[in-house]
């Protein structure tokens, strides 16, 4: 009898899935909106000039390609600290930080972590989130919930419905929260309500995980990570998964970090021995060249201004798409679709159902998730109009 003799076809990854089916779409005016990533006017992934000039001067050093330790590259860990918790911030000294392979490894290797430690939490996820989110954290050995976030009749957050559901759960549950730019549906908490989710999070003694993958996407660097600094404030432990793909256009280095903030120093090295653990017996450590890419341009006062301007540009240049889309929209007689341009970050949640979504690809080329979800960042004003007009026509 075959070790495979019982192996069954797996169904295809919901956003993967699609860039295959989209790849060998023949039409020559199809429009991938399914993939999470930005593209630039020409409809190409752009090279950041901050990254190409890094790049330069990494080459000219003909630094030979050697092992990392366990937790990554020590000035890539110290930059993207600073840059998720500030530079001077007090609570650095008790996190843990370790540099992870993008944002995906970042959220496994907390979760190995947390099955290490509580292996009978129970975690809860937005509906909708991201799709990874329940496979990855219901493969790492964990019964995956839901609190609700996104209401179709109100076509934005049930909020009171999501407290609801945080103060139902149980102590010790893992909550994971989107820090900014919500995927999918682009709809961000105000400060008021993050302030009575923290509340919740403390008085139930629950476990926050936040999931910052768009820092910089929403209204800033600094904005973005405000609601880092209230965890930090409210005296919280909590762990933050952060993913540089989109900041820096730099999705196949598989950049990211995850830190652990927890009471005291102390606590702080025992984490960062386990987290070591985790890595170790998984990939052992993680690979150099994007993570000196990103240390390069972090700590270089003329890089970091470039980056920020270049990231400022792609923030400005999605918000525009999206004004631009209500407005095309309105012309093919579309009027109830005006929130699309009050979502944040690279994605929108649109509101069409799922044959709505089959039909868009089928009938138009226009691919997206079933759930509704497009990439706004992978418009531009050669084929905005065809999203329009093809919308208008499924509806």
């Amino acid at each position: 009898m075959s070790l495979l003799h019982t192996i069954q076809l797996a169904p295809a990854d919901p956003i993967l899935g699609l860039n295959e089916s989209f790849a060998r779409d023949v039409r020559q005016d199809k429009v991938n909106l399914g993939v999470g990533v930005y593209l630039d006017e020409d409809g190409t992934l752009p090279l950041l000039e901050c990254v190409r000039i890094a790049e330069g001067r990494l080459t000219a050093k003909k630094t030979p390609h050697g092992y990392l330790g366990i937790d990554g590259l020590p000035a890539y860990i110290k930059a993207t600290r600073e840059l998720v918790f500030g530079a001077d911030a007090a609570v650095l000294g008790r996190v843990a930080s370790v540099q992870s392979l993008g944002g995906t490894g970042a959220l496994k290797v907390g979760a190995d972590l947390i099955e290490q430690l509580t292996p009978r939490a129970r975690f809860l996820i937005s509906t909708p989130s991201w799709e990874n989110h329940r496979a990855l954290f219901t493969r790492a050995g964990f019964e995956v919930g839901h609190y609700r976030y996104y209401s179709p009749e109100l076509r934005g957050i049930d909020f009171p419905g999501m407290i609801k559901d945080l103060e139902e759960a149980e102590e010790g549950t893992v909550v994971v929260l989107h820090a900014c730019c919500h995927n999918p549906t682009g709809y961000d908490l105000q400060p008021d309500e993050w302030t009575r989710v923290i509340e919740v999070v403390k008085s139930r003694k629950l476990v926050a995980f936040l999931d910052m993958a768009y820092q910089g996407f929403g209204f800033g660097i600094e904005e973005d990570k405000a609601v880092i600094d209230r965890f930090v404030e409210a005296g919280l432990e909590f762990l933050v998964a952060t993913s540089f793909s989109k900041s820096f256009s730099l999705y196949g280095e598989r950049i990211g970090a995850l830190h652990v903030v927890t009471q005291d120093a102390g606590a702080a090295a025992k984490v960062l021995s386990q987290l070591k653990i985790c890595i170790r017996t998984n990939y052992s450590n993680p690979a150099k060249h994007g993570a000196a890419l990103v240390a390069e341009v972090l700590t270089d006062p003329e890089l970091r201004q470039m980056w920020e301007d270049e990231l400022g540009a792609m923030r400005t240049r999605i918000k525009a798409l999206r004004a631009q889309l209500v407005e095309e929209l309105r012309a093919e007689g579309v009027t109830d679709m005006d929130f699309i341009a009050d979502q944040l970050g690279m994605f929108s949640y649109s509101g069409l159902t799922r044959e709505q979504m089959v039909a868009l690809r089928t009938e138009h080329g226009i691919y997206g998730t079933d759930a509704g979800r497009m990439c706004v960042a992978a418009l531009n004003s050669r084929n905005i109009g065809h999203v329009a007009r093809a919308i208008a026509a499924v509806r």
